[in-house]
């Protein structure tokens, strides 16, 4: 089986199966009044989206285990454990936050309120899994500490300092892909042109096909569209931060399989950009007393309340990050 039809074949299953289980779960979680709730301080609007179905990650996180299990089978079987390992410890980081998001989203459903763990708590929960992965990377896939810097061809000799600046790299870059999903259709648009980025570079920007972060890839754009089926404005199913921690792995996994972990900055910049909103926000109005630099954070809510309609956003987004995708092309090793 060739890498090509490897690549498509997980792409459509994925897609395919996601569209299926979510068509199936929607009208469960709907009949078990697993509805989003709305916080009052949100966008006056969006209570009328209060009781839309909520985990509707659960979908594509179903779809990726099974089709991403069958395909790292298939690649230890056909390329060894080398290209197969990497695949399966992202998938198992990712799989894990999905774990950590729905604990999350079944506390606020039990406590009928859109706060479920304590912000210390999930944190505590992703350190944890992010040390696991960068052990499994480390002691069986030759993780280097060297960190590559993009642009300007250098690599830095951090030691166990590498380790701290990876660990804040997944938890930061997992949380901000959690900030992203605020409207309809916004995270899992944003993740699609990311996961386009990292297929193509699978295919063209190296000298063997890398395959692990093909599949990853693979994973990741058949989901995010398989949900949008169903997410696109006016969603009838919100992902929850089921569906959101577990984009967040497979979107930080992959630079990391890249051996080019810096590079979920640049390609990743509208996660960045979410996070960035809501640490200006908090640091804002605490220096000036109560004054607020935007009109609402993450920023994609700004663009609400300035009068942008939820599809305009996406778009502009999504535009943004393909920019930023084709300036990180030039950032690869």
């Amino acid at each position: 089986m060739t890498d090509q039809i490897i690549f498509l074949c997980v792409l459509a299953a994925t897609f395919l199966v996601t569209v299926l289980i979510s068509r199936k779960l929607i009208p469960v979680l709907a009949s078990h009044k697993m509805g989003q709730k709305i916080l009052d301080i949100g966008p006056r609007w969006h209570k009328s989206k209060e009781g839309t179905p909520t985990m509707g990650g659960l979908a594509f996180i179903i779809a990726s285990v099974i089709c991403g299990g069958i395909a790292s089978a298939i690649v230890w079987v056909t390329k060894g454990s080398e290209s197969a390992l990497p695949l399966i410890l992202t998938l198992a980081m990712a799989t894990l936050y999905g774990c950590i998001g729905i604990i999350d989203d079944m506390a606020k459903l039990r406590k009928k309120q859109n706060e479920g763990l304590t912000a210390a708590q999930k944190f505590l929960l992703q350190v944890v899994v992010a040390i696991l992965y960068l052990v499994g990377m480390t002691f069986l896939c030759g993780l280097e500490t060297d960190i590559y810097i993009p642009y300007f061809n250098i690599e830095l000799p951090l030691g166990w300092g590498y380790y701290v600046v990876a660990l804040l790299l997944i938890v930061g870059v997992d949380n901000s892909v959690n900030l992203t999903d605020g409207i309809d259709g916004l995270a899992s648009s944003v993740t699609f042109f990311v996961a386009v980025f990292y297929s193509l570079a699978a295919f063209l920007a190296f000298e063997v096909f890398n395959v692990p972060l093909a599949i990853v890839g693979a994973l990741m754009a058949g989901s995010a569209i398989g949900f949008l089926v169903y997410n696109f404005y006016p969603a009838r199913v919100f992902m929850g931060d089921t569906g959101s921690l577990f984009f967040g792995g497979l979107v930080v996994g992959g630079a990391f399989i890249m051996n080019n972990p810096l590079i979920v900055v640049v390609c990743g910049i509208m996660f960045i950009v979410e996070t960035a909103s809501v640490m200006l926000q908090v640091g804002y109005f605490k220096l000036t007393h109560g004054k607020r630099l935007f009109k609402m954070s993450p920023i994609h809510h700004h663009f609400e309340k300035c009068g942008w309609k939820e599809t305009k956003i996406v778009a502009v987004f999504s535009a943004v990050t393909v920019l930023f995708c084709v300036f990180a092309w030039f950032g690869l090793r």
